[in-house]
């Protein structure tokens, strides 16, 4: 009887959720874990709005939030047991009182917009999320949201609860700045909160449910530009996800274009005009998601959604006088679309599931979406080699190595920012010598440098010894006494002449 009683009491909160949204066929456990990146500072020795020394932990907070597949049993939490969260996520230590206090304000301010007993409905909405469930057996793939700028860690809490329930593990922190609460929108802000990506992405692997070969990163507004710079600054990710992230050109010049390489939806409000993007500031002839041509990538527009839809928070709280065009039943059918594009794309990129890859492929309206509400765009990743180290490198293993100068000129006419340094050719050369072993591709790549780099006397003397190497005194005397002339005081070169019984002229 206990047992048919707890499994009713779940059933009855298990069906739709927020914005009508499905439960998959999982329960969601929730975990909320404090912990500090050790590798961060977070305060400074003087307190940067009082002024006052600071004598507490001076690293950087990470109040971790971590949704994971569960039993479908236990008692769910309620809405307002989100907002209790927020108490704690900047300052551990706080008091049954201090959180008293935050909370009454939070209602306070709830009910001041949107009415008491709107309010009371929102605080008592009964989620799925059971905390401290036990977890379901087996591996699942991760997925690592950031908040807008400034956010808090359950401003997507819908999102991903529904992802939970479909068999991810997702992982999600506050969005604070550098050195305070409040979010710098420079690139140092934008560089600390990838550095939370990475905090969250290396906890990760501490998870037993949490499967590290597939990875995916999400996030909102200035979130939605932090995860394209880590994804460009980290191989480990698999797919992105931006929900309406920024666009201004100043903000994506951190950015590597050539390093966004994998799989990326992007979700956006309505398309503003022309005029409005000027008026905005915005400079529409360098677009991040345009320049991204090495991803494959998936555009979607909600016509009905505005920036601040895309954070349920902020939705579930939006006063009546924020929905004037479209409805707010418009708006959330428009959030659950979202949160269905989102797990379609998933399970293409992160569990290969051809229904997820049909589903991107067809039209909105093919998908159900009402005609008027969407519009969805595939800009494919362009063929070819990706023109990094990595992608010369792929190729050169493909065509060989004795074509690196030719592979090396076509990549430059494919992207003329692609150069390869003097100083990296010499180590690479080096690495294939100590490392891979083949003394012949290292021979090709010392001899592209001396191509590209012909005053490079330390170019002339690795290849030189790589001559040597390759028993061939004849070359490694000719580019031995190359090097000298390029640097008389080459003591190397001279001693390896010396060694060769070859004139240093």
């Amino acid at each position: 009887m206990l047992l048919l009683l707890c499994s009713l009491g779940y059933i009855a909160q298990a069906g739709s959720g927020f914005a009508n949204l499905q439960q998959g066929p999982h329960g969601v456990g929730l975990r909320v874990v404090q912990q500090y990146d050790y590798a961060r500072s977070y305060h400074d020795r003087t307190d940067l709005v009082t002024g006052k020394a600071y004598l507490g932990e001076r690293a950087r907070p990470v109040q971790t939030l971590v949704w994971y597949p569960a039993p479908k049993a236990g008692t769910p939490m309620r809405y307002t047991d989100y907002l209790r969260t927020e108490a704690t996520d900047e300052v551990f230590e706080q008091s049954p009182v201090q959180v008293t206090a935050f909370m009454t304000g939070r209602q306070q301010s709830l009910a001041a917009q949107v009415g008491p007993k709107q309010a009371r409905a929102v605080l008592e909405q009964r989620m799925w999320a059971v905390p401290n469930a036990p977890a379901t057996t087996g591996k699942f793939p991760v997925v690592i949201y950031a908040a807008g700028g400034g956010g808090v860690a359950d401003e997507a809490a819908d999102l991903c609860e529904y992802l939970a329930s479909h068999g991810y593990v997702v992982l999600a922190s506050r969005s604070l700045g550098t050195r305070t609460s409040l979010m710098n929108f420079d690139p140092e802000g934008l560089a600390t909160q990838a550095g939370n990506i990475r905090f969250l992405l290396a906890y990760a692997h501490t998870l037993p449910q949490a499967d590290m070969d597939h990875v995916a990163v999400a996030g909102w507004s200035w979130g939605g530009l932090a995860i394209t710079l880590a994804a460009s600054q980290d191989s480990r990710i698999d797919a992105l996800i931006s929900f309406d992230g920024t666009q201004y050109r100043d903000d994506t010049k951190a950015v590597s274009r050539s390093r966004l390489t994998v799989p990326w939806l992007y979700v956006q409000r309505r398309p503003e005009s022309v005029r409005e993007l000027s008026a905005n500031g915005m400079e529409t002839s360098s677009i991040l998601l345009n320049e991204a041509k090495y991803s494959d990538r998936y555009h979607v527009v909600m016509n009905p959604m505005e920036h601040l839809d895309f954070s349920t928070k902020a939705l579930r709280m939006a006063s009546p006088a924020h929905f004037s065009e479209y409805s707010r039943a418009e708006v959330e059918a428009a959030y659950h679309w979202t949160c269905r594009y989102t797990l379609e794309f998933l399970n293409s990129t992160l569990k290969a599931a051809s229904t997820g890859w049909q589903f991107l492929e067809r039209t909105p309206v093919q998908n159900g979406v009402p005609a008027h509400m969407a519009q969805s765009y595939h800009l494919p990743a362009q063929p070819g080699p990706i023109p990094t180290q990595a992608g010369f490198a792929a190729a050169l293993a493909q065509e060989g190595f004795d074509h690196a100068l030719a592979v090396y000129h076509r990549m430059q006419q494919q992207d003329s920012s692609f150069v390869l340094s003097e100083m990296v050719l010499n180590n690479w050369g080096y690495q294939l010598i100590r490392e891979a072993h083949d003394l012949q591709a290292a021979l090709a790549i010392f001899r592209l440098g001396t191509e590209l780099y012909p005053g490079s006397f330390n170019l002339f003397d690795s290849l030189g010894e790589a001559d040597e190497l390759n028993h061939d005194p004849t070359a490694a005397s000719t580019h031995y006494r190359r090097s000298l002339e390029l640097n008389p005081q080459n003591g190397n070169a001279r001693q390896r002449l010396q060694a060769l019984g070859a004139p240093a002229h």
